[in-house]
Parts: C-alpha cells; structure tokens; sequence
C-alpha cells in the first residue's frame, strides 16, 4: 500500500536539554557556586545544543527547532525576550552588559538574592514542570532583547541546518502572566497591543537571519477561553501575518483539545498548525474536520505522545494520519508537545527486563517512532513492515503479561464501600480529640517534612547501591542524620517535628521502589524546575504494598524526643502525576490501587504510636484536567483517593496534606472535601494569596500558608515572616493557623535552613505574644 503524499515531515517541538548525564544541571550549579565562570557555563550550554542539534539529524527528523534550550525556564526566557524584567531585577543586578551579568540578572529572576524575591513559580499547565510566572502591570513597558533566538539560529545554520525557532506566543504569555499590583480592572492581557510589534520585529530578524519557519506555541488555547480571547486571538495573528517580510507562521498547540479555538485558528491567515491528537486531544480529529480541515495550511500531528513513556501503537497512529491527510495541505509527522517532558533513552536502562523495556520510549525511541510514522506517509507501507511487526509484538506481550493484572489487587479495589471513603467522626470532633493528645500552642510550629540532602547522604546512597556499604552500615548512617535533625528541631524550638527523609531519593521514587506494579530507572532524568531533576517511577501493572515503608523511621525518630514526630507519605494522586502512569486503564483505578497500599502504611503508623501522619498532595491541582468539562469526574476519584488513604485511623490521629506551587482556586472545593485535619500550602511568593481564597470558600480546618519560598536561597527576615503571620491571621482565624515553610527543605543547605527556621520560631513567638 502506498501513502497519497509524499511531502510529509518529521520534525519535534523541542527536545530534553540537560543532557545524558545533566551536564547542564552540573554547569549551571557549579556556575552558582563560583566554580566554573560565564564563559564556561555558556560552552556548556553550546556544546549540549550541538550534540542535540547532531542527534535529531542523525535520527531523521527532518525539521528540527532552535531556541527550546534554556538555562532555566522558556516562559522566563520569555520574558527577557520581551524586557518584562521586574525592577527588583534590574536593581539586583544592575549591569547586564557582560555574560556573567546578564546571567546573574536571568538567575535573580529565577532564584531570587538576598534583597530581591524571585518571581513565582507554578505548573506549567497539567504537568510537573514548573514556569517562571510573569510580572506585568498596568504600566509595564517592553522592549525586544532577541538575541537568544538569534544566537541558537544561527549557532545551527553554522552546522548547516535551517532551524525553526520555537517562541512562546504572545497570547498564552500574556495568559500565564499575573498583576503584582493588582490593578483593579486590570488583566495581562490588555498589553497585547504593545508586545505584538515587539512579535513583529522578532519574525523580522528571524527572517533576516534565513528562518523559513517560525513556530508560535499557543498552549493556553486548550483550555476553556471566553470569545473575548478567542477575538485577540484573531486578531493578534491577523496582525502578525500582515508583515510581509516574515517567516511562515507555525501556531502549535499541545496538552488537550482545542474546542472553541479550533476553528479560529483555522481560520488564521497562518501558514500552519501544530495540534495534538493524542489523549483526550484525539477529539482534534473531530474538532478539525468540524471547522472544514485547512486544506491549504500544513499540519503537524502531534500524534506520538510526548508526555508518556508507553510505546506508540503505529498502526492506529497510522490509521489517524490517514484521516488527517484529508484534511489538510500537507500531514508532518510530531509528537504532541515538547519532549522535554520524557527522560532521555531507555537503552540507558540496563537492568530494566529486556521484554519491558520494548514497552516503553523515551525521547530518543520517540524520535525512531516519528521517523517510522513519517516513512508510512512517504514510502511503500512494506518499507516498514518489519518496524509494525515488532511493535505489535511488543504491545502484545504487554498486554498479557502476568505483573500488569493482579485479581487480589482488583478484587479489593472492587469491595470498596462508602465507610472506607470517610472518617467516623468529622473535624470538630476529630479536633477536640488531637488538642487533648498533642497539646499544641496557638501557632504551632513544623516544616513540611525533608531537611537538606547533603553530599554525605547521597554518597551513601550510592555506595549501597554499588555494594560498597553493607545494610546495617547504611541504616546507621541515616539514624545519625535522624538524631541530628531531631536535634536540630528541638533546639531550634519547632513545636511539631519531622525526621527529615535521609532515607529517600524522592518523594515518588522512594515509595516506588517499595511497591508492587512501579519500576524505577536509573537515568530516567526528567526537569521539574530549573536544575531541579527528578527520575519518575513507572507503574506498569497493579499496584500493592509487601510489607511496611516508612515505619521503622518513624517510631525510631520518636524515640528520641517527646513533641510530636510526623510520619511522612505522599497521597495517591501525587504518586501518579509524578510518576509515568499505566495508560491501559483509567487513572482513577490505579489512584485506588496505590491509596489501598498506603491506607495500609498509614494505619500502621498509627498502631505504632505515631499520633500526626501527613500524606502529600502537592500534585492534586496541577493534574486538575484542562477543560472544565473533564474535571468533576477528576476531582471525584481524586479526593476519593485522598480519603481513602487517610480515613482507617482514630479521630485522635492528625491527619495532614501539603501542596505547592500551583494555582489552587479551581480545586477549592476539593481541598475542603479531602477533610485532612491540617493542610500546609504555598503562599509566600504571592504573599500569602491564598489564606483569603480559604478564606472565602470557607475552610473549616487547620491550615498552614507557608511563610518561606525555599526555592530560594535568600533567608528572610523575622520582620518578613511577621508580616506573613499578621497577614494570613487576618484573613483567617487564629486558632487554626500553622506556620511552615513552602516546601520541603531538601534543596536548601543547612546554613541557610537553620537560620530560617530559627527567624520562623521568633517571628511565630513574636506573635503569640501580640495577640
């Protein structure tokens, strides 16, 4: 059979940028610590873009972009294209003539200095990656810096390779941007007349520089836009096109379907349109054909999941670029977003069993499905026979394999009755209970649970792992770091106490690799925020728990002080979104397979004397589904999941959850139904914004707004966290306030731990006395 095009290409939207062995996290901390210098970091950075720049080639990818590297962020690099740079900034950094300047200026932005708080961070959409937010006001002005763009342009055409320069559009910048002022009836959106000629003089250089092709990314068009957007819309990318000396115009789209906004981009005087067909996003097929295809525009399909690490099924994506071709120009051959979101090779995985690691792709394996894909538009279907043949061998073996069905697993998900989904008592009840127990002073004081992963624990980490350091040998290296944080705690004079997690790699991975139906890997690297990288589990079958995790850590840290020691989980949720989740059932499902097994971690906890378990949810708001339409259903099995985990204790048991760096006022609701007694949240980068929405949604439990951003370095003041305490007891009652961190503590170093939580336990006693 022969395809009915012979014009189709393979081409990605970005690639990871780190490196196989991180190199870029390792320059860019070195660059930090004053190790290495700016010209050192910036070879760093040039030689990783090369060799990418050498492997995409090499695979075949036809059409390979430019200026998706980034030292830290690519919307905060956005944001520095267009001079959005807060005056703090500038005022931190106040020379940005010379590299190292212009470095240190971008990282303040990033990571904040001792005077200058960085800008906030959140999820960037539905995933674990974390984007610098935008600070823009009424009066904000900007002014074009495209050097970047420029430099990585050229830096390929040098290697003989006409790039396409990705750049985040500015409708979606402008949409994930926020008001630090807080001008009344003022949205970010209001700039777009003054960021558009800054738009139109980019596509100018770039087509002075020889780009043929610009790519425009629009990802905040999958999610639900009034008609007053969809009109800017309109009219943004009727006035970008309206320059004649331009490059073509790419707008790509990923994450979700496109509904509404569908046929205004097909409508758009551009040249092309980059869509997601995978997932929930397959309705694009529908939503295309709706808006009478765009026969005269190319399409790039993205039809290869990116953010998955499942192998493709060819056929059936070959069956959807069949239909596509129908209905448009040209077909081009993508995944569906960035491929930053996978780790890098599974070749790289040598003690994965051979017939599992078939299953999987990583972005290299990617790249070969694409190329194949592409070669099923351009070639004789028989050219690729053999390349079908063994992907359907492999899905099949999948699909019947022992470790991905477990009856006694389903069988106990399937008896789940309403009386495993809540608490015998409610919280008033449960409250009285706790106060009696734990005896806690108004304000009570704790972190949020890790404490600094120094150099010493990862090296013994290591040596276990290489069989240089017995059992024994390792377990009394962590007690001595428990004895020491305990220590720590105590003298610093936190009220409720945590063991500080030597034991664990990552929150996921740790209990991953105790679990039944997840694998781990060893170099599945995958960027959460700047240089922060994690290695995702892999849940591949179902889901149990052999015998107790976190137990023996526990009790054993309690045994050595009278306050209160939390035993420290991560919720159901969190464990899938931060892992690479089974795409061969519901993800509800396998959320309730994982809760079982933690519900059993959490009782025994409680039967060995632990009086205050917190079970993490930092992920519960940014799996919340694009589309409003999707997220009842979510949210429902998501807080079941929660509730399931946490509802087989006493009522004198504490029950915590934490979350950060997201936007949580969608899932308000949520958190109020998830009936933990303490929840502790992110709120000091935005300045303690979400103590009023709790606030106003009525919160009737104990909450903890974070009063120290610990993805920076900077060490704030006692007067600082004061302000904090004083305005989140406005807004919220007294009596039911904790104060902690943001976050974990595991990036942060000791210098700067101790010194925060001491100013944290000042600022707290300063306001006990007051009130």
């Amino acid at each position: 059979m022969t395809s009915t095009t012979t014009t189709s290409r393979a081409t990605v939207y970005g690639y990871p940028r780190q490196g196989a062995e991180r190199q870029l996290k390792k320059a860019i901390e070195s660059y930090w610590a004053g190790r290495v210098d700016a010209d050192a970091l910036l070879a760093t950075a040039r030689d990783l873009r090369l060799r990418n720049l050498a492997e995409l080639r090499d695979a075949g990818i036809d059409e390979i972009p430019s200026n998706y590297f980034s030292f830290y962020d690519h919307v905060l690099d956005t944001s520095w294209l267009l001079g959005a740079i807060p005056e703090r900034h500038l005022a931190a950094v106040p020379d940005a003539t010379t590299a190292a300047g212009r470095l240190d200026r971008y990282f303040a932005m990033a990571r904040g200095t001792a005077d200058a708080p960085p800008m906030e961070m959140t999820k960037w959409f539905d995933t674990n990656y974390h984007y610098l937010v935008p600070e823009l006001g009424p009066d904000t002005q900007f002014s074009l810096d495209a050097s970047k763009p420029l430099d990585e342009f050229a830096e390929a055409l040098e290697q003989g390779v006409t790039t396409r320069p990705v750049v985040l559009g500015p409708v979606s910048f402008l949409l994930l941007a926020k008001d630090p002022t807080g001008t009344d009836g003022f949205q970010p959106l209001d700039l777009l007349d003054r960021i558009v000629p800054l738009y139109v003089d980019l596509l100018r250089q770039l087509r002075e520089a020889g780009a043929e092709w610009v790519q425009l990314d629009e990802p905040a068009l999958v999610t639900d836009q009034p008609a007053e957007v969809l009109g800017k819309v309109e009219e943004t990318y009727a006035a970008l096109a309206r320059e004649e000396a331009r490059p073509k115009i790419l707008v790509a789209s990923y994450f979700d379907r496109l509904g509404e906004a569908l046929p205004v981009l097909a409508a758009a005087p551009v040249e092309g349109l980059a869509i997601d067909f995978t997932g929930s996003a397959a309705a694009n097929v529908e939503g295309l054909a709706a808006a009478g295809g765009i026969p005269r525009k190319r399409l790039v399909a993205g039809i290869v999941n990116g953010r998955n690490i499942w192998a493709a099924d060819l056929t059936a994506a070959l069956t959807t670029l069949g239909t596509l071709l129908g209905l448009a120009g040209t077909v081009d051959v993508a995944p569906s977003c960035s491929l930053l979101h996978v780790p890098l090779d599974v070749t790289l995985e040598t003690d994965l069993d051979p017939e599992i690691a078939g299953w999987l792709s990583f972005a290299r394996q990617k790249l070969e499905e694409i190329v194949t894909l592409r070669r099923g538009l351009t070639e004789d279907r028989s050219t690729i026979a053999n390349a079908l043949h063994v992907n359907a061998s492999r899905l099949a073996s999948r699909a019947a394999s022992p470790i991905v069905r477990v009856p006694a697993v389903r069988d106990r998900v399937a008896a789940i009755t309403d009386t495993d989904l809540h608490r015998a008592a409610p919280y008033g009840k449960r409250r009285q209970a706790q106060q009696d127990r734990l005896r806690l002073p108004e304000l009570p004081t704790t972190t949020i649970g890790s404490f600094p992963q120094t150099g010493e624990l990862r090296k013994a980490r290591a040596a276990l792992r290489a069989g240089k350091l017995d059992r024994d040998a390792y377990q009394e290296a962590m007690k001595a770091e428990i004895r020491a944080v305990i220590a720590e705690q105590e003298q610093i004079g936190l009220d409720v106490l945590v063991h500080g997690e030597p034991e664990r790699n990552d929150m996921v991975q740790y209990f991953g690799e105790q679990l039944t139906g997840f694998l781990a890997t060893q170099h599945g690297w995958v960027q959460s925020y700047g240089t922060r990288y994690v290695r995702p589990p892999l849940i591949v079958g179902d889901v149990a728990r052999p015998e107790p995790m976190t137990v023996a850590w526990a009790t054993y840290a309690q045994s050595l002080t009278e306050r209160p020691v939390k035993g420290m989980l991560t919720g159901p949720v969190t464990m899938l979104a931060w892992s690479f989740v089974r795409d061969d059932q519901p993800e509800g499902d396998t959320a309730r397979q994982v809760a079982f097994a933690l519900r059993d971690e959490v009782v025994d906890l409680e039967n060995a004397g632990i009086k205050v378990i917190q079970v993490d949810e930092p992920a519960l708001r940014e799996t919340l589904p694009l589309r409003t339409a999707d997220r009842a259903a979510y949210l429902e099995w998501a807080v079941a999941s929660f509730r399931l985990a946490t509802s087989g204790v006493r009522d004198e048991t504490q029950i915590h959850t934490h979350m950060c760096y997201a936007e949580f006022g969608d899932v308000l609701q949520a958190i109020i139904d998830m009936d933990a007694d303490v929840i502790s949240l992110e709120a000091a980068r935005s300045n303690m914004a979400i103590v009023a929405d709790l606030a106003r949604a009525g919160y009737p439990n104990e909450a903890g707004p974070g009063v120290w951003d610990i993805h920076s370095p900077r060490v704030p003041s006692v007067e600082e966290i004061v302000g904090h305490l004083r305005t989140a007891s406005s807004a919220f009652p007294a009596d039911r306030l904790w104060v902690n961190p943001d976050c974990g503590l595991k990036t942060r170093g000791y210098p700067e731990v101790r010194a925060t939580l001491a100013n944290l336990v000042e600022a707290t006693g300063q306001v006990r006395a007051r009130s």
